[in-house]
């Protein structure tokens, strides 16, 4: 059973169609990759997904609901959450602070408990601390907990942006281009990470142009093209698929070649 579905979503900028009928479904509890050229529509179908933009037209289902017409506030809440292909960690926060931010919407205390400090409050903010520590513990951060995130190498400050989005508790964790700025150690190092949140029950819908990543990570895999998907499957079909190569894999020697590695 899939977990979100697309069906015939279409985006449009006044006279630019970004996205034509663009559908596939992604299943409970695998890791979904949507890969394409640049410019071809990626970060528009999340921002899609997670309600910054509204479709022109289709339909976008969450557990079989439409999340037509609901605020990012509400998806984040139902169960979406999302990292950003330019990192948006608060740098001046520590690693702790940064991940119980994003608790907050979870957090079950009104603005009286804030105000006073009640015994409510105090509690769940010691629940949320625990919890932060443990999805730190997850990227291998704990021992950091207390350091300011400005700290932090690049490959680490992505691993505290995945700790924050799954602070939120979601079902979805949707990657914008998880690998971007990265070295190849930075690369190996996350995918374990990623490897290891879906083990945990996590369903994971990646978007990312870093062949090796996809391949090795990924079990199905969606192919868009110039706003429309030209394929999908399992990654085998997709790395032999004319349509792909031509589109996409064919465009540079070196990703041609990152391909057929990535099947060895």
């Amino acid at each position: 059973m899939s977990l979100l579905k697309l069906s015939s979503v279409s985006r449009h900028f006044g006279g630019l169609k970004v996205l034509q009928d663009v559908s596939f479904e992604v299943p409970r509890g695998g890791i979904f990759g949507l890969i394409g050229p640049n410019g071809a529509g990626k970060t528009t179908v999340v921002n899609l997904v997670t309600g910054l933009l509204p479709p022109s037209s289709g339909d976008i289902a969450f557990q079989g609901q439409s999340l037509l017409g609901r605020t990012p506030h509400q998806i984040t809440t139902g169960g979406i959450a999302r990292t950003f292909q330019n990192i948006r960690v608060f740098k001046d926060m520590t690693l702790l602070e940064n991940v119980v931010v994003g608790m907050h919407a979870r957090l079950d205390y009104g603005t009286f408990d804030l105000l006073f400090g009640t015994p409510g409050y105090r509690a769940a903010e010691h629940r949320a601390r625990e919890r932060a520590l443990e999805l730190l513990s997850w990227m291998r951060l704990d021992h950091k907990a207390k350091d300011i995130a400005d700290n932090l190498s690049y490959g680490e400050q992505r691993k505290l942006e995945l700790a924050r989005a799954l602070a939120t508790e979601p079902q979805l964790l949707l990657l914008d281009e998880p690998v971007a700025g990265m070295n190849s150690a930075e690369k190996t190092e996350l995918m374990g990470e990623i490897r290891n949140i879906q083990a945990r029950g996590y369903t994971i819908f990646m978007i990312e142009h870093d062949m090796r990543f996809v391949m090795g990570l990924c079990e199905q895999i969606a192919v868009l093209n110039f706003g429309r998907i030209i394929a999908q499957g399992r990654s085998e079909h997709i790395q032999n698929d004319p349509q792909v190569i031509e589109a996409y894999l064919g465009r540079e020697d070196d990703e041609a070649g990152t391909v057929a590695e990535a099947q060895s």
